[in-house]
């Protein structure tokens, strides 16, 4: 196995992708770069173990460089390679060295070569974190597999298609954004980007990489946990066998078992001590054989809602009551669109966040890369994960009735879905399912949000319904800021710019109050934008002055104190970062000019009592 490591390391470093060295690789021109764009290189792009909860010690990372080609869609072959491409940023991104928006018609070739001194000894798994959108692989001219879908994991078993020697990877990609009845989840990508919505991204985004299993293994575990020290284990195995456990807690044996393990006096997670227990995992045969071993983590709490001394719900994480205060977080960058440039680079502004007094981000139509919430879990950030949106919408009504009859939507007690077909809503639940299934164990996460704004709504009792079902460890916002239902736990007022919930309707009386979206307040830094003349996105109007734009955040937050103390249990800042058009971040696009310092912030959030 170590000879198969060897080689195939030494097949990356050395392989010829189209005759260029590594040294001739430059980002594709962008008006703006983040620090860690500006010093990456194909030898560092995304170099990181990408499973952090099921970690095998035998795996090769296949980023770097790739040769790359663009055909009409219906092509059975790639044809002349076009150059180079750095994997895994999207072909429009700048840091893939290309910066070239793919069309609806065309179809993005990808191939690479990996040797191998022997074939692999059990099997050997190609995994593509995630590829924007319909996916078809071959390997030394044979299918591997082909996946549809452009936010999760997928992988293939490609032990009988590798040889002694040097083996081929081909990959091909349709992207078809935008398309009329594609029915495809795009989140905020647009053809025409402008305003809230961003440049389009297509191919590989994530990391590609290679990893030996043994003929019987563990193929995805879920955890869940109980403030009583319950631990409790779920494994896919593929093949046969049974599990055994140990979790550890500062090297210390603490638990041992099989699916279910218990704590003493457990260390509970919580945003201020994001205590974290090892685990370490065996698959074992009858005879007590190891067959296979991962390793893992979790924390233990516990999420849930009470009600308060004046009958409101309440947000709570181990029994106790928690408000939640975050920003709305897009996750793109000038350099890499949907791929951050490093991990660093989102180590930097969660730790920016918390220092801010932030307990909570809202990861808004955008699954991130999964070392995204191991970061969350390790700093203690409570995470709002929202399912990546598309698909036709329903007229979109506000939780306000006052605010309806204004413009002319429907009421808060006439809430309208959209038509989908029985495909296209099959298709749109494996998404969701697959990111619950896929993100479930993370200690961090403690909302599902199937729904923002009514985008792509459609059989929400449906879908709400499955969805608490299926995952009853956390709360579910059926529609943030959307045609509201009674379902779910959550009733969320999107409110701009300052934030307003409409107490005096009895239907939400039944589920925890928050504003899920407010602010939005915005301010250009010159030398910080995609284009100094450009019309930039803000709400309620640009300030005349630093000081005006500090003044409105602090009125927002004033106000937002005032709502907790009437019953609101979370609000959500318009947002991180700029974003494109957008100019409303608490950082510049490029990261580079914090508008207001993290000490400021958390200052202001205090004298709001928002963080205590």
């Amino acid at each position: 196995m170590q000879a198969f490591l060897r080689a195939a390391c030494a097949a990356i470093a050395l392989a010829s992708l189209g005759g260029a060295p590594v040294l001739a690789w430059q980002p594709a021109p962008s008006p703006l770069m983040t620090p860690w764009g500006e010093k990456l290189t194909p030898q560092d792009a995304w170099t990181h173990y990408p499973r952090p909860q099921l970690v095998r010690e035998r795996w090769q990372n296949l980023n770097g460089l790739w040769q790359y080609a663009i055909t009409p869609d219906s092509a059975t072959a790639a044809g002349p390679w076009a150059g180079e491409i750095l994997v895994p940023f999207a072909i429009e991104a700048p840091l893939s060295g290309v910066g070239r928006d793919l069309k609806p018609n065309e179809a993005l070739w990808y191939r690479r070569t990996f040797d191998l001194k022997a074939p692999p000894q059990d099997r050997l798994l190609l995994h593509f974190e995630a590829v924007d959108y319909r996916t078809q692989v071959w390997v030394n001219g044979k299918e591997a597999g082909d996946h549809t879908g452009g936010t999760l994991a997928f992988s293939f078993d490609i032990s009988s298609l590798v040889k002694t020697g040097s083996n081929e990877i081909v990959v091909k990609v349709i992207d078809r954004t935008n398309a009329r009845y594609s029915y495809q989840l795009v989140g905020k990508q647009s053809l025409s980007p402008k305003g809230i919505f961003y440049h389009r991204c297509s191919g590989i985004w994530q990391t590609v990489w290679l990893e030996e299993v043994p003929e019987n293994f563990i193929r995805a575990l879920q955890i869940s946990t109980s403030v009583d020290g319950t631990v409790r284990l779920r494994p896919d195995i593929v093949g046969a066998g049974t599990i055994h456990a140990r979790l550890l807690l500062d090297g210390a044996l603490v638990a041992e078992g099989s699916d279910t393990l218990t704590v003493a006096n457990p260390r509970l997670w919580t945003p201020a001590e994001p205590t974290l227990y090892d685990l370490e995992v065996e698959l074992r045969d009858a005879q007590g054989n190891t067959l296979d071993r991962v390793t893992s983590y979790t924390g233990i709490r516990e999420v849930g809602r009470v009600k308060d001394a004046d009958g409101q719900w309440r947000f709570t994480l181990n029994g106790q009551e928690v408000f939640h205060l975050g920003p709305l977080d897009q996750g793109w960058w000038p350099d890499g669109l949907l791929t951050p440039p490093s991990e660093e680079a989102m180590l930097f502004e969660l730790n920016f966040l918390k220092q801010s007094g932030f307990n909570m981000v809202r990861k808004h139509i955008k699954v991130e890369p999964r070392r995204y919430y191991h970061l969350c879990d390790r700093l203690g950030m409570l995470v709002w994960q929202d399912q990546v949106s598309g698909g036709p919408n329903p007229k979109w009504h506000w939780l306000d009735p006052e605010r309806n009859k204004e413009a002319n939507r429907p009421a808060p007690d006439d809430p309208k879905d959209a038509e989908w077909p029985d495909e296209a809503h099959a298709l749109w639940m494996d998404g969701l399912r697959g990111m619950i299934d896929q993100l479930g164990s993370h200690p961090c996460i403690v909302i599902w949000t199937p729904f923002n704004e009514a985008w792509g709504q459609h059989r929400t009792v449906e879908v709400g319904t499955w969805t608490t079902e299926y995952d009853p460890s956390r709360l579910v916002n059926i529609a943030s800021g959307g045609n509201f239902f009674p379902v779910g736990h959550i009733a969320d007022m999107h409110s701009y710019p300052h934030p307003v919930f409409p107490f005096h309707i009895p239907a939400y009386d039944a589920f925890v109050k928050v504003v899920g979206e407010f602010g939005g307040h915005g301010w250009k830094v010159s030398g910080h934008v995609m284009d100094e003349n450009a019309q930039y996105f803000v709400y309620g109007g640009m300030p005349k002055d630093m000081e005006e734009f500090k003044a409105r955040y602090g009125e927002s937050i004033r106000l937002l104190g005032e709502l907790r103390q009437k019953g609101v249990s979370a609000g959500v800042y318009t947002q991180t970062t700029d974003v494109e058009s957008e100019i409303n971040g608490l950082l510049t696009y490029d990261r580079k000019v914090l508008k207001i310092p993290a000490e400021a912030l958390r200052k202001m959030h205090e004298d709001a009592g928002l963080v205590r």
